[in-house]
């Protein structure tokens, strides 16, 4: 008898304890892609709360995740479809007037180079998530800047100027620095007008190091700033100047600061302007 009181008692505690555990069970086995808005009721402060607490947390970035991915390619479909609508619309309206059908084909020309480049764009930024997509290396921020500066100066007619330039070694992956300096530069651009300046250059603070560049454009407008990084988001105004870009630009240049387990940032030139700022934290 006293065994079978035994055994009862373990198991009404049992099943107790259990209970907070089948409860997750049965709300993992109820989420789908569709609705993972469900979450586990979190009571008292036990191992159980924080497995429950912990599991929540990991459904909250899922959604995130999931919601995130959405947007992306629904906005990715957007950005393809209208490229794909002009050529489609070109091709139909095309005449047997030779100087039409080479105007025809300039078009189209240009809509699919557009969509090459978006393309091109979607694919970085989906390797921005491996772990190799940055590879550090030791480099000379000066030799950098310079380099950075020359490639940059055959963009545009403006008064291109290499600026403050960081003399030591850092270790970055100066491939992707580039890259992400030309598209600054090619941003500063496509938003100021011959004869305006353009600066380029680096410096050091501590072990925080700091490579920018700045216009004397028309500057950003504050609602702007806040979206200008996001994917495809171009802002409310871009600045006074019309591009067909697809908004993935700044997003690119985000990712590779973030690689380098930095951040880039934007702040007002001195007289007017923009200027992005590529901010990593290297040792000494």
């Amino acid at each position: 008898m006293a065994l079978v009181l035994v055994s009862g008692i373990g198991w009404a505690v049992a099943g107790h304890i259990l209970a907070p555990v089948r409860v997750v069970r049965k709300t993992a086995a109820e989420l789908t892609e569709r609705d993972l808005t469900r979450r586990i009721p979190v009571e008292g402060r036990d191992d159980i709360a924080a497995l429950a607490e912990t599991f929540n947390g990991m459904l909250d970035r899922l959604e995130q995740a999931f919601a995130a991915q959405r947007v992306f390619v629904d906005d990715a479909g957007h950005e393809l479809r209208t490229p794909i609508t002009i050529v489609r619309g070109h091709l139909e309206l095309m005449g047997d007037d030779p100087a039409d059908r080479e105007e025809t084909i300039r078009l189209v020309t240009d809509e699919l180079d557009r969509m090459s480049r978006i393309v091109e764009d979607l694919l970085l930024l989906a390797k921005a998530e491996r772990p190799d997509f940055v590879r550090p290396e030791p480099v000379q921020l000066a030799e950098l800047t310079a380099d950075v500066f020359v490639k940059a100066r055959t963009l545009g007619e403006r008064e291109w100027l290499l600026d403050t330039v960081a003399d030591r070694e850092a270790p970055l992956d100066p491939q992707r620095i580039t890259q992400a300096m030309v598209q600054l530069a090619q941003n500063a651009v496509q938003h100021t007008v011959p004869g305006q300046r353009i600066r380029v250059g680096s410096q050091t603070h501590g072990d925080r190091i700091e490579l920018y560049v700045a216009d004397n454009g028309p500057g950003i407008p504050p609602q702007d700033a806040e979206v200008i990084f996001e994917r495809f988001r171009r802002g409310t105004a871009r600045r006074g100047a019309r591009t067909s870009g697809a908004g993935l630009g700044l997003a690119i240049v985000k990712a590779i600061a973030e690689g380098h387990h930095g951040r880039v940032e934007l702040r007002r030139t001195d007289g007017g302007g923009a200027t992005f700022v590529l901010i990593l934290e290297t040792g000494s």
